[in-house]
């Protein structure tokens, strides 16, 4: 992987401060992005043009297990992480261990939060959604892909 763009929540957050310091936005998604496809690509599209960069955060192994169950992920982080960096639209990668991204957000505080439209202010996690609002930070949901999720892939190759 380029190692230029997989960086940690202390590197996140001096890039946050240049950015902001030169008028510029940084705008911030997270997940699994286990089997990347057309609906993450067209997200995380969007999610760059809401801000000057765009940081990935990626849901570690564990984090995944916990999410999805314990056949999840079918790719590693690593590889998740690699496969990210190589699109043009991701500025930045981190990974992350927890289940939540909460804490990550509240080193990093970015300008910008991008969720996709299987989400809404109400269903995302409260506690993450309050330190995201306590920081200062916008919340976007942006429109869902409709039919395109790793879910709907894993189910289609199973029958």
């Amino acid at each position: 992987m380029s190692l230029e763009k997989l960086k940690s929540a202390q590197e996140l957050a001096a890039i946050r401060d240049e950015l902001e310091a030169r008028g510029g936005k940084l705008a911030f998604t997270n997940g699994c992005f286990d089997l990347l496809h057309v609906g993450h690509i067209r997200y995380l599209q969007q999610a760059r043009e809401l801000g000057d960069a765009l940081v990935v955060a990626v849901n570690g192994d564990a984090s995944v297990r916990a999410l999805k169950g314990q056949t999840r992920p079918i790719n590693s982080e690593l590889d998740r992480a690699e496969v990210l960096a190589a699109l043009e639209s991701v500025t930045y990668v981190t990974i992350f261990p927890s289940v939540r991204v909460t804490d990550l957000v509240g080193v990093v505080r970015p300008q910008i939060y991008a969720k996709g439209g299987d989400y809404t202010l109400e269903s995302l996690d409260q506690v993450e959604r309050h330190a995201l609002e306590a920081g200062g930070t916008k919340i976007c949901i942006l429109p869902l892909v409709p039919g395109k999720s790793t879910s709907a892939i894993i189910g289609k190759w199973k029958t």
